[in-house]
């Protein structure tokens, strides 16, 4: 049978060449996977830091606009870093994407390298679930001006500097004020990355078809903070009120500097990440797997 998808794109984690859970080297697996759809009757495009820092040849090679305009899908092999880093980029051309785990954990890139014919014979001939993950849309504010701005899948947060105590931030929602808090930090996730930071400073999951966002203190001052989830339809404004050497960061790979008074203004984007899976998966099933739930519990 024909693959849905005539034109698909190959990106992959190339900042090393270290081996991946498999023991096979990044460039091996990602030829081994390149030349599994060209026998599928795929065309196969590389994206251009993925060809040219893996020395991969032989195939079309685009930029990641270039894909977002000619491919049909995107195939992502890495962990879930890659992956958040790809997603952010072509979730405005609507381009959904496939995972396959060469990382650690791999709540997004959820199909093993080990069995990935398996996996993806099907999903390529239509058979798949697909998954449609919010994002956020933030700015950083500084005396009405926007100084940064970034897309987040994952989350936002705004953190102490390394050597000082904690910082005041100030928080409003939807313009009323909420609460000033004394913490190490804060942290704005979406269901996507209540698997994340937020989880490891004591934030509920969400599943992701939940249109909420989640509120976590970091090591807050008052104990009586506690998370809270919120509609993903607000606008959430963090201000930096107190505390030195503070900073943003948006999926934990853009950083920005602040200043007492700057204000980071969250939204919901207009744009979805599409996540495809294969047939039958669940978002339980992941949880269960990677969060190692029911170890040692004999089941039904």
């Amino acid at each position: 049978m024909k693959s849905k998808f005539p034109h698909v794109a190959l990106i992959g984690k190339y900042q090393t060449l270290a081996s991946g859970a498999s023991g096979a080297s990044s460039r091996s697996v990602l030829e081994e996977i390149a030349d599994y759809l060209h026998g599928q009757g795929c065309e196969v495009h590389l994206e251009h830091d993925t060809a040219r820092n893996m020395g991969i040849s032989g195939y079309p090679v685009l930029t990641v606009p270039g894909i977002g305009e000619q491919c049909d899908l995107g195939l992502v092999v890495g962990g879930d870093g890659t992956m958040l880093g790809i997603g952010r980029q072509l979730a405005s051309y609507g381009v959904p994407l496939i995972g396959i785990n060469q990382g650690r954990l791999g709540f997004i890139t959820d199909i093993p390298f080990n069995n990935f014919k398996q996996s993806l014979g099907p999903m390529l001939r239509g058979a798949y679930e697909e998954d449609h993950r919010s994002m956020m849309q933030a700015r950083v504010m500084r005396d009405g001006l926007c100084v940064y701005d970034a897309l987040a899948m994952n989350d936002v947060v705004v953190n102490r500097g390394a050597s000082s105590g904690m910082v005041e931030l100030k928080v409003e929602v939807d313009g009323r004020f909420v609460a000033s808090q004394r913490a190490d930090g804060l942290i704005i996730a979406t269901p996507t990355g209540s698997t994340a930071y937020s989880l490891s400073a004591g934030g509920p999951l969400l599943h992701p078809s939940v249109p909420g966002w989640v509120l976590v203190p970091i090591a807050p001052h008052m104990l009586s903070n506690r998370p809270i989830v919120l509609p993903n339809a607000t606008e959430i404004v963090i201000e930096v009120v107190a505390g030195r050497d503070a900073s943003a960061s948006f999926d934990t790979q853009s950083l920005a500097s602040l200043l007492h008074g700057d204000r980071i203004v969250v939204t919901r984007s207009q744009h979805n990440v599409r996540f495809l899976h294969p047939k039958g998966w669940s978002y339980f099933d992941t949880l269960r797997q990677k969060l190692h739930w029911n170890e040692g519990v004999t089941l039904p």
